[in-house]
C-alpha cells in the first residue's frame, strides 16, 4: 500500500462534508480537478472505494465512513499541532487586547488584570469596554484576544473559563411607583413607567432584548453606572447587577420589585478566547492566571457576608 498525504485526507474530508467536489474545492480554495484527483489517488493508494458517486451528491461508502472518522480525528490533531508550533514560534507579545463586558464587577476585574500586567512590563494592555453582544462580536472579529463577559458556551468558536454568576434584579427608587412595592407586580403594571436599558454596542450582530417590557417607554444609556444613577434619581426603573446595587438595597435607597412576574435573572460571566486561533505565551499565561484567580474573584465580587 502506498502512503497517502494530508492533502488527500483534507480533500476527502471536504467532499464528505460539502457533498460535492465543486463545493469542496471552494472550501479548500482549490480547483475542482485538483480535489477530484486527490480523492481518486487516495482510493487508488488504499485500494478502497471511499465515495459513492451514483447520486447528485456524493456520499461516503461504508469504508469511507470508517476512514473519515479517523481522518477527522487526525486532522484535528494536525491543526492543534500547527497551532502549538505557531504559538511556540511567537515571541512574547508586545500587546494584548482585552474586552470587558458591562456585567463584570469592575473593581475586581481590573484588579485581576492589573496584578498580571504589572508583572509583564513589556506587554501593553489595550482595554475595551462593550455591552450586550459587543464583547463577543469584538472577539470574533479579531479585535480582541480575550473577553470577560457572558457567552453562549455551546458555541464551539469559544473556549471559556467560568468566573462568576451575576444576579440581575429589577429595582426602583422609593416613591417611584404610585402603588405599593410587592412581589406580585406584573410587566403590564410597569408599562406606563420609563424603563432604563443598556445600549448594545455590537455593530453587526443582531440585537437581543433583555428584560424589556414591550410597550413601555425606554431610555437607552451607555453603561450600568449611568443606568443606576437614573434609577436612583427616580427617573426610570430597570434591571441592575446585584453587586452594583447591594449597598443601595440594604440602605433602602433602591427597592427590589422582583417576583414571580418579574423574576430577574442570572448571567454567567466567563473568560473566553477563540478556540480556533493560536495564543502567544503572554496570552497563555494570562489565561492560566485568570483560572487560578477565579475563586478569589468570585469571593470578592460576592462582598462581605451578612
Amino acid at each position: 500500500m502506498e502512503r497517502f498525504t494530508l492533502h488527500e485526507l483534507r480533500c476527502l474530508d471536504a467532499v464528505a462534508r460539502a457533498g460535492t467536489f465543486q463545493s469542496a474545492a471552494r472550501a479548500l480554495n482549490r480547483t475542482h480537478p485538483t480535489v477530484f484527483a486527490a480523492v481518486r489517488n487516495l482510493e487508488r493508494r488504499l485500494a478502497l472505494q471511499l465515495l459513492d458517486r451514483s447520486g447528485y451528491r456524493v456520499s461516503l461508502t461504508e469504508a469511507g465512513r470508517a476512514l473519515h472518522l479517523r481522518t477527522r480525528a487526525l486532522l484535528r490533531d494536525v491543526e492543534a499541532l500547527q497551532a502549538q508550533a505557531t504559538q511556540l514560534a511567537m515571541g512574547e507579545e508586545s500587546e494584548l487586547r482585552v474586552v470587558i463586558g458591562d456585567l463584570c464587577p469592575l473593581p475586581q476585574t481590573l484588579a485581576l488584570l492589573q496584578r498580571f500586567f504589572r508583572a509583564c512590563p513589556h506587554t501593553r494592555l489595550h482595554l475595551h469596554f462593550e455591552a450586550l453582544a459587543g464583547p463577543a462580536e469584538r472577539l470574533l472579529d479579531g479585535e480582541a484576544d480575550l473577553m470577560l463577559h457572558h457567552v453562549d458556551e455551546s458555541d464551539e468558536r469559544f473556549e471559556a473559563l467560568d468566573l462568576l454568576r451575576v444576579r440581575l434584579i429589577p429595582v426602583v427608587a422609593p416613591g417611584f411607583l404610585p402603588f405599593p412595592v410587592s412581589t406580585s407586580i406584573t410587566p403590564r403594571q410597569m408599562q406606563p413607567f420609563s424603563q432604563c436599558i443598556i445600549r448594545d454596542t455590537a455593530r453587526h450582530t443582531p440585537s437581543r432584548d433583555y428584560f424589556l417590557v414591550h410597550g413601555a417607554h425606554s431610555w437607552t444609556v451607555a453603561d450600568q453606572l449611568m443606568k443606576k444613577e437614573i434609577i436612583l434619581q427616580g427617573m426610570g426603573w430597570g434591571h441592575m447587577p446585584e453587586f452594583l446595587v447591594r449597598r443601595e438595597l440594604r440602605q433602602k435607597r433602591l427597592l427590589s420589585i422582583a417576583g414571580k412576574h418579574l423574576p430577574g435573572g442570572v448571567s454567567s460571566i466567563v473568560a473566553a478566547r477563540r478556540h480556533d486561533l493560536p495564543h502567544g505565551p503572554i496570552a497563555a499565561r494570562l489565561w492560566r492566571h485568570i483560572a487560578e484567580q477565579a475563586a478569589q474573584l468570585r469571593r470578592s465580587a460576592a462582598g462581605p457576608r451578612a
